[in-house]
């Protein structure tokens, strides 16, 4: 059994339902199908969900949002033409999203939740009527419904454990389960999204609920590349990844694979295959357990911006018992997440995403840094980008700290910080957001060329 999900460039358009169609039906063992919300059709185009955050944006500023509602009901009436389908297709769309609208609660978040989700929901519901107009049995399954229980955290919700034994009960459906991604209910009955890319997250889910033999994740590349293939063209295609080499490269800037999917599947042991929606003959990636490391060292090399760091001396640190976890719990107090805290006898600094840092936030934590650890400085610096080594041949091979910080200087690039990880399967490099293309292209170079 294989649960198969299609990310937005898959369903973009008419001609794209079509072919995953064609790639569903053509194996019987493909029985339940997560879509994404209608991606870009081009590279100038909008994706779906972006024209819904602009309604949601729009509605709650208290302005005219009929422009913005058409804008998305256009992009859902052009493919329900091009399939063909009845015009109660298109009642249905437009009736679900005005009533979301009419039906907004005063919670800002919850509100926009659920109007993003309209993306996949309505985009399920129209597939499924494809599917069922070219003579294939299928059914539109909401996630509420079938037992897809999140967190409240509106905009970032995880999945609650119970829900994997409610959704083990769509294996035994008949038909093809045509499943919205990205989204499910709250125990309250709200609707809930989990970040960004969250539909990878709904096919690891279902996979990990129903024991499926696999978890295909249909995509617009053939497989999974060492790195970014627009910034290093020669980077090697990989075979096989393993679940750890992926969710840290799909941490640090892999935009193939969600991060926070990799983990149900790991629970369940289930392969994930990274496939090609226009070239589906093509053996895709396999992210398993395992790989033989012998081949190649490092598995892959990716880049992320937007980070900063808070850089905290004091002098005889490492004698004051409970400075870590002072230090730690202000960050947990403030509901900020930490990324790496490397550290030295005097010193230890924390590196975290600067969308988790207002200027309010980091007046208040500055304060009480300065108030709660009596530091002799304190030092903020924005503008970062992290660079990841990982492989996990890296771990019985000597020299890759020295290969890549070669690189680096041979490329003129200053290295503002290292952390190795405790497995010794991936390397962290601090760098300028400036320097972050220069870096990389020097590290491919030296890895892959």
């Amino acid at each position: 059994m294989k649960v198969v999900k299609f990310g937005g460039s898959s369903v973009a358009n008419a001609e794209q339902i079509s072919k995953i169609i064609e790639i569903v039906t053509a194996d019987e063992d493909r029985r339940i199908v997560v879509v994404s919300a209608p991606g870009k059709r081009n590279s100038d185009d909008s994706k779906v969900t972006n024209l819904l955050i602009a309604l949601a944006n729009t509605v709650l500023e208290g302005a005219d949002y009929e422009g913005a509602l058409q804008r998305v009901i256009s992009r859902y009436a052009e493919i329900q033409v091009d399939l063909n389908l009845s015009e109660s297709v298109m009642v249905t769309i437009e009736s679900d999203l005005r009533g979301r609208i009419k039906n907004r609660t005063a919670h800002a978040l919850q509100f926009v939740d659920s109007i993003k989700a309209s993306g996949e929901d309505n985009n399920a519901k129209m597939i499924a009527e494809a599917f069922i107009q070219k003579g294939f049995p299928a059914k539109y399954v909401n996630p509420g419904d079938a037992g897809m229980l999140l967190s409240d955290e509106f905009g970032n919700a995880e999945v609650l454990p119970e829900s994997f034994g409610k959704l083990a009960k769509l294996k035994d459906e008949s038909e093809i389960i045509i499943f919205p991604g990205f989204f499910g209910s709250t125990t309250a009955g709200e609707v809930a999204t989990f970040p960004r890319g969250g539909s990878d997250i709904t096919g690891a889910i279902l996979a990990a609920a129903v024991k499926a033999d696999v978890y295909e994740n249909f995509t617009d590349v053939d497989s999974v590349y060492a790195m970014d293939p627009r910034l290093v063209p020669y980077a090697p295609a990989l075979e096989f990844m393993t679940y750890r080499e992926m969710r840290e490269l799909a941490y640090a800037g892999f935009g193939v694979f969600h991060d926070e999917a990799i983990f149900p599947a790991v629970q369940a042991g289930i392969p994930i295959c990274i496939k090609n929606t226009n070239r589906p003959e093509a053996p895709g990636t396999l992210v398993t357990s395992t790989r033989d490391t012998g081949e190649r060292v490092v598995a892959g090399i990716a880049s992320s911006d937007g980070f900063c760091s808070i850089s905290i001396d004091k002098y005889m640190m490492n004698r004051e018992v409970g400075f870590g976890r002072r230090l730690l719990q202000i960050f947990e107090e403030e509901t900020i997440s930490y990324e790496h805290t490397p550290s030295g006898i005097d010193s230890i600094s924390i590196i975290l995403k600067s969308s988790e840092l207002s200027a309010q936030k980091e007046q208040q934590v500055l304060k009480r840094i300065k108030a709660e650890l009596d530091p002799d400085s304190v030092v903020v610096e924005h503008g970062l980008a992290l660079l990841m080594l990982v492989g996990e041949g890296m771990h019985y091979a000597l020299g890759n700290a020295a290969q890549a910080t070669a690189a680096l200087g041979d490329a003129g690039v200053n290295i503002e910080m290292i952390n190795m990880g405790a497995s010794e399967t991936s390397i962290m490099f601090a760098v300028k957001e400036l320097d972050r293309v220069k870096a990389i292209l020097a590290l491919g170079k030296s890895y892959f060329s």
